[in-house]
């Protein structure tokens, strides 16, 4: 049966209600599990149900009645990246960017943890911030299609904002354009050095394993 809880003003608090919903589900007999969807409507009321009637809700959770299970009959476990294979593939076809870049992305910022929650306040499976989400009109970071929809539009900003060159791009992604910018390169800031590298190295071990050489990736040698 459908819920509705009051947003108000404090992110913290969706965040609190989402994190408990979860829970409930996942304490639930097995049997019993099924797909959690939610959305914030325009009054910024965060609605949850398991019986979509509205076509702006999204599935946050992924139970032992829908798709827990894949090929050679492995169920998918938390930070499992095929959970978020269909929405990757959706995603990297609307910005027109390399999956597997994507995916080298969300492993860096969160190791395909849709909860993740740093301690400077980023969310999802990208690392939003609170600002940047809302900027990509983002309602809810944890929900896995919008942050990964919202993460790949602001990385594909990135690269057209720094003329397809990825270690920019990747650079701006972790430490703000501006930054990029005002540096005229990589900003020396340990973290994002490390961040640019880290992607990268994913990038590349990714590419390889599937036969692949992006002209993004030959570039940023």
């Amino acid at each position: 049966m459908a819920q509705t809880h009051d947003r108000g003003k404090n992110r913290a608090q969706v965040t609190g209600l989402l994190t408990m919903l979860v829970w409930a589900i996942l304490l639930a007999p097995a049997g019993a599990r099924a797909a959690i969807y939610t959305f914030v409507d325009a009054q910024g009321t965060v609605h949850f149900t398991n019986v979509p009637n509205d076509s702006r809700y999204r599935a946050t959770l992924i139970g032992a009645q829908s798709r827990s299970r894949f090929r050679g009959g492995r169920p998918a476990r938390a930070g499992d990246p095929r959970l978020y294979e269909a929405h990757i593939q959706k995603a990297a076809s609307r910005y027109a960017m390399d999956p597997l870049l994507i995916k080298a992305v969300i492993k860096t910022e969160s190791n395909f943890d849709c909860q993740a929650v740093s301690s400077k306040g980023a969310q999802g499976l990208m690392q939003l911030m609170p600002g940047t989400a809302a900027d990509l009109n983002v309602y809810n970071p944890l929900d896995p299609q919008e942050n990964i929809f919202g993460g790949t539009n602001y990385l594909r900003k990135m690269m057209a904002r720094f003329g397809g060159n990825l270690r920019l791009a990747l650079a701006a992604y972790n430490a703000g354009p501006a930054r990029v910018e005002a540096a005229q390169g990589i900003p020396l800031i340990p973290e994002t050095q490390e961040y640019v590298s880290k992607v990268l190295h994913h990038y590349r071990q990714m590419t390889t394993a599937a036969s692949l050489s992006p002209s993004w990736l030959r570039a940023a040698k």
